[in-house]
């Protein structure tokens, strides 16, 4: 599904990198974004304008990937420090508490999709940009869900993971 604002193709770079977005490439190009926003319409991906651009900024915002099994994903410690805060039960969580991980993870990987968003960009210094914005989503068969008080996050990626992703996303890898 594409947004009814992109029949005209990004044109204009970003002036500068925003806060929050990662490096993918250094000496990208227009073409380049091109490609990956046409092969992500291809795999199906929700392909839009970032809210308050412009249609001719070149910078999108690729949404619809989802990824299963991807309990090896989620930042314990933060999740530990979240508990610290506020007591939930639930088997996965004490054994986290414990110093055990698997059970979360197993718990992730069972009941759980990893719903990857990306907004990508270029920037005029021609740096090919990228914000993951990503979430836990129970399964709708999911018989014993994590208590929803519980935010769960993933960890802190590296650039290679990200790019490794957002190609998985648009059918590229």
């Amino acid at each position: 599904m594409t947004d009814p604002r992109l029949s005209e193709r990004p044109r204009r770079p970003l002036s500068a990198k925003p806060a929050g977005y990662v490096g993918l490439a250094t000496y990208s190009s227009l073409g380049r974004l091109w490609a990956m926003l046409d092969a992500a319409g291809r795999a199906g991906r929700t392909v839009s304008v970032v809210r308050g651009d412009p249609p001719e900024a070149a910078r999108r915002r690729i949404s619809g990937y989802t990824l299963r099994g991807a309990g090896l994903f989620v930042d314990t410690e933060r999740l530990l420090q979240d508990l610290e805060d506020g007591f939930e039960t639930h088997p996965a969580l004490l054994a986290l508490m414990a110093g055990d991980a698997g059970p979360l993870r197993d718990t992730l990987n069972a009941g759980y999709e990893l719903q990857l968003d990306f907004t990508v960009a270029l920037t005029a210094g021609r740096d090919l940009i990228l914000r993951p914005e990503f979430r836990y989503a129970p399964l709708p068969e999911n018989t014993d869900p994590l208590p929803s008080t519980m935010t769960l996050r993933t960890r802190r990626m590296g650039r290679d993971e990200l790019h490794l992703l957002l190609q998985r996303a648009c059918g590229l890898a």
